[in-house]
Formats: structure tokens, C-alpha cells, sequence
């Protein structure tokens, strides 16, 4: 396969060239045309199919693009405005010709006559969107869209003061790291107190979120959300008991693993009892990893890691930069977290992301890189629709890519003890971040299977999972009001329900993948370019065997998977 960055703007030959989407009035002529179309021939259905893909890939980066303006900035009222009229205005008058367009699709003879085994996974879709639509849920999804992003905008003010300077609660996370304990707790409790203030905000978005989702679930005539929102995710490949399963496994198969790696962390501090804010920092004497400084050097940093790792790798992110695809730094009025946003008509996809110079920005970085390289790979595909991949091989382009890139994390040090804590840092949050998968995970089931509870319910379940998992050797004595709304700081739940578990699923394959790596690097960076390159055009098993892996979320598969990791992270300490 012959890999090239130099990404090329789809070119356009149904929409005119300088069209913009503005408003309705301008788009619907090509929804209506598509729909009015006679298609006489299996060269008519594929033209067809070519003219609804260019339509859907121009929409869809439109969408992108406010958004991305949006969560960069939202402070500007103007960004808002223009997303929200996209959500209130654009999308409901699109999904009722999106469904007739779907249906004109499957009703057509020539449908058949296409290659069954590459159309499969797109007109499996297709079917399941005609099975969910529901007229009267349009209204209610496009209201859904606009308060979904209230959470940002919630978020993006939140800061704390710490000796005479302001900082985002991103920025000021990076003092967790510090060897002054004094210090790390302050820091730990003005975040926390200051997330307290908006707690009940955040509770009345959830619960009026929580409500609409259901009565989306209703409508399309589900029994709750929970079954309603797995047939829209397209989990065709597993079910709720495999996912009641993963959380079991993580009790007995990983929570063991972290009991050490906390006791271990304990010894060295020197401490009688581990506190939260003591997880990330090291002994007195020993500075926090300094990875980079701005997001400048973040982005370099990356492109000379990812150099090493494999030239096309590198020559994307370069790609991006050309284009001003990046916004990396945390700052005020910003929203929170990190993405890679796909861009489907122009190739190259968006970097977003909160970097305050801490190790975990580098993970960010990697993580988003993958995605990245998957939308390259994936963008020549012929129809838009293809490459729509599943979210549980997209985590892995992402997942994996962390592992990969240890390899070459020179870049980020220059010395060997500070990356060999680097890599061990990456090998504790590759083991660590299952507990809280399964936590999310386990508690948006129990969420949208009792969609009538009170706040007051909500917090005591939360409680309760959350105890779960979390390993005995840290003390949250005193700290019930923090753990009681520790939930509101994890944006999937407000924002895309249900998208969580996939990380899990993924960290498995990423796991696999670098298994993979250990023993032969060319062969499984091939793998993962094959995988990737296949988009959405085959089911999910089946872009697992791409990547020369098995879609496998057993117990005794997890078991394996955590026993090698731990075995490397003693190699690395060792």
C-alpha cells in the first residue's frame, strides 16, 4: 500500500464548488433532487450513491466546523449562536429526507445487484436507521443537541486561584504531580470545591438529558435507552451481558493489579496512607516529568516521535499544521477534554485538545494522533458512509498508538531515567483506567434502566459503583462530597451517552496490537494500517482480524492481556 499525507479536498461534481452551507433554504434543493431522481441502472444507483456521499461529506464538516469553533472558544456568543442554529434549524428539516433518502435506497432493485460483501456493513446501517427513525423524536433530538453542549460551556468557565494566579482546573491538575503533599491537597480540594459550586447545575442538565433520552428510547418504541441506544450504536457484535462480563473481569482480573501498583506507590512516597492527590507525584526530591513546555513544542516533540515510529505517521500531523488543524493549549473559556474531529469533505481532521505540560498531555497528543491517522487512511474510501468505523477499532488507531509511540518517546526526554518513568506512567494508566471504564460504564446502565430516579438515588448508586472499583488502597476518608459528584467531570456522559465502554473494548486490542509490536513492529504497524485503511467497510470481528487480532471480551482473554502488561511493566522498572 502506498501511504501519502498529501490529502486532497474531495473534489466536487453534484454541489457547486463555492457553495456554503448557510441555511435551509439553500440546501434542500439537493436533498430534494436526490430524492426526485429516477435511478434506472445500477450506474444510475452508484452515481447516485456518489451524489448523497459529496451532500452528506459537505454537511457533515460543516456541523465539524461549528463545533469545533464552538468548544475552542465559548465565550464567543456569536460561535454559539451558529451552532445552535445548526442543531435547531438545519438538522431536524435534514432527517426526515435522510430516512426517505435511506428508504429510497433499500426499496431500490438495484440495490441487490451492488457487491453484497462490500455494501454489507453500510446497508446494515441503513436498515437500522429506517428501524430507530421517529418523526416525533426530531424535535426533541435537535433541543438534545444544543443543551448536550452546555456542559462546555459549564465547564470551560470553571478555575481556581492558586498563589495569586488563575488557572484552569487542566492547568492546575498538573500541581497533583508536585512533591509538596501540602500543595497537592490544597490543589486537589480548591478543583473540587470549585466543581461543588456548579454540582446542581450539572445534576439539572443531566436530569433534563437523562429524560429526553428516554423519551427518544420510548418513541422509537423501546423499552428504555439502554436498549435503544445500543441498537443506534450499532453494537451488533456484543451485548449487555458481555458488558456486565467486562466489569465482573475487571474486578477480578485488574483491580488485583492496581492494589499493587498503589501499595508500591505508597512505599515509595513514604506514606501510612494514600490520599487521592498523592496517585501522580513522586517522592521528595524528584520533579514532575516536564515533557514540553507549549503547545508548540508538543506538537514537534510529536512529529519527531512519530518519525521514528514510521515517516507517514509524522508527515499527517505536519499535514495538519499546514492547515491549522491544531488547538492544543488550555486557557480560559475553553471547553474541556481533547478530540480529533474527522472533517469529511477535506481529509485532514481537527486536533482539540487541554495541554498544561504534564505527561498525561503527551498521552493526549498520541491518542488523538491515532485517530487522526485512521481519518487519513481512511479518507480515499469512495463514499463517506465507509468511513464511518466503528468507535471500538477507532479507540484502538488511538489506543494502540500510546504503545506504539513509547518506543520513541526520546523526543519528549532526554534522559533515560525520566523515561523510563514515563513509560511506566503509561503502563500504570493502561492498567488503571479500566476500574473507570467499567464504573462509567456500569453506571449509565443502571442510569437509563431506571430512568425516574431522583438526585438523590443517582448519588447513592454512584457511590456504590464507584466503590466497586475503586482499589482499598486509597483513602477517601472525608472526601464523600468530592467522591459524590466525581461523575460530573467525565464529559461522555453529558455529551455522547453510552460511548465509553468502547475505550475498554479498545484498550484490548490495543494491548494485542502491541503484543504484536513486541515481537515483530513491522508486522503489526502493518496490521494497524491495513485495519485502519478499511474504515467502516467490514464488521467489527472482522477489522479485528484486519489487525490480526480476535474480537474476544472474555474474562480469561483479559486475564492475559493484563498478565503481559504487568510482566512489561516490571521489565521497564526493573
Amino acid at each position: 500500500m502506498t501511504l501519502s499525507a498529501d490529502i486532497q479536498k474531495l473534489q466536487r461534481h453534484f454541489i457547486p464548488a463555492d457553495f456554503v452551507v448557510t441555511t435551509w433554504d439553500n440546501l434542500e434543493p439537493f436533498f430534494k433532487e436526490l430524492l426526485d431522481r429516477t435511478i434506472a441502472s445500477k450506474q444510475d444507483l452508484e452515481q447516485w450513491l456518489k451524489d448523497m456521499s459529496e451532500l452528506e461529506a459537505i454537511v457533515s464538516e460543516d456541523a465539524c466546523w461549528r463545533q469545533i469553533k464552538m468548544t475552542c472558544d465559548t465565550t464567543d456568543k456569536t460561535l454559539e449562536d451558529a451552532f445552535t442554529y445548526f442543531c435547531m434549524q438545519i438538522q431536524p428539516q435534514l432527517q426526515p429526507y435522510a430516512d426517505a433518502l435511506n428508504k429510497k435506497l433499500i426499496a431500490c432493485p438495484f440495490t441487490q445487484e451492488l457487491d453484497q460483501q462490500k455494501f454489507f456493513t453500510y446497508l446494515r446501517s441503513v436498515k437500522k436507521n429506517i428501524d430507530l427513525f421517529r418523526e416525533e423524536n426530531i424535535s426533541i433530538q435537535a433541543e438534545m443537541s444544543v443543551q448536550q453542549q452546555q456542559y462546555g460551556a459549564i465547564a470551560g468557565k470553571m478555575s481556581v486561584e492558586l498563589h495569586g494566579k488563575e488557572y484552569t482546573l487542566q492547568q492546575a491538575a498538573k500541581f497533583l504531580e508536585n512533591e509538596d503533599r501540602s500543595l497537592r491537597e490544597e490543589v486537589y480540594i480548591k478543583i473540587n470545591e470549585r466543581r461543588l459550586q456548579d454540582a446542581e447545575t450539572m445534576q439539572d442538565l443531566y436530569s433534563a438529558l437523562i429524560a429526553k433520552r428516554h423519551a427518544i428510547a420510548v418513541n422509537a418504541g423501546f423499552e428504555n435507552y439502554v436498549d435503544y441506544k445500543f441498537a443506534e450504536l450499532g453494537r451488533f457484535d456484543y451485548t449487555k451481558e458481555d458488558c456486565f462480563n467486562f466489569h465482573e473481569a475487571v474486578k477480578l482480573h485488574v483491580l488485583p493489579l492496581i492494589e499493587k501498583i498503589y501499595e508500591k506507590k505508597k512505599n515509595k512516597l513514604g506514606l501510612s496512607t494514600l490520599k487521592p492527590w498523592d496517585t501522580e507525584a513522586e517522592p521528595s526530591g524528584i520533579k514532575p516529568l516536564k515533557p514540553f513546555t507549549t503547545g508548540k513544542d508538543l506538537f514537534e516533540k510529536t512529529v519527531a516521535c512519530f518519525k521514528q515510529l514510521h515517516p507517514f505517521f509524522a508527515d499527517c500531523l505536519v499535514k495538519m499544521n499546514e492547515l491549522k488543524h491544531f488547538d492544543l493549549e488550555s486557557r480560559k473559556g475553553k471547553a474541556p477534554g481533547g478530540y480529533n474531529c474527522p472533517l469529511t469533505e477535506s481529509g485532514a481532521p481537527f486536533i482539540f485538545m487541554n495541554a498544561a505540560g504534564q505527561m498525561s498531555d503527551v498521552t493526549t497528543m498520541v491518542h488523538e494522533g491515532g485517530h487522526a491517522i485512521h481519518s487519513f487512511l481512511s479518507h480515499n474510501l469512495e463514499l463517506s458512509a465507509f468511513k464511518e468505523y466503528p468507535m471500538e477499532i477507532a479507540e484502538v488507531a488511538s489506543m494502540a498508538m500510546e504503545l506504539f509511540s513509547m518506543n520513541h518517546w526520546e523526543s519528549f526526554f532526554d534522559n533515560a531515567p525520566d523515561l523510563k518513568r514515563a513509560k511506566e506512567h503509561q503502563l500504570e494508566r493502561t492498567i488503571t483506567i479500566f476500574p473507570w471504564i467499567a464504573t462509567i460504564d456500569k453506571f449509565q446502565h443502571w442510569v437509563y434502566g431506571n430512568p425516574t430516579h431522583t438526585v438523590e438515588e443517582r448519588t447513592s448508586k454512584w457511590l456504590e459503583i464507584i466503590q466497586e472499583f475503586s482499589p482499598a488502597t486509597i483513602d477517601y476518608a472525608g472526601l464523600e462530597r468530592y467522591r459524590a459528584i466525581s461523575w460530573q467531570r467525565q464529559l461522555h456522559l453529558f455529551e455522547v451517552p453510552f460511548y465509553y465502554i468502547e475505550y475498554g473494548i479498545a484498550q484490548l486490542g490495543a494491548i494485542g496490537l502491541w503484543m504484536q509490536y513486541q515481537q515483530d513492529n513491522e508486522t503489526a504497524l502493518n496490521n494497524y494500517i491495513n485495519a485502519l485503511s478499511l474504515g467502516g467497510t467490514k464488521t467489527l470481528p472482522e477489522l479485528y482480524a484486519a489487525a490480526g487480532l480476535k474480537f474476544n471480551l472474555s474474562p480469561a482473554h483479559i486475564k492475559t492481556l493484563m498478565e503481559f502488561t504487568s510482566k512489561e511493566m516490571e521489565k521497564i522498572i526493573s
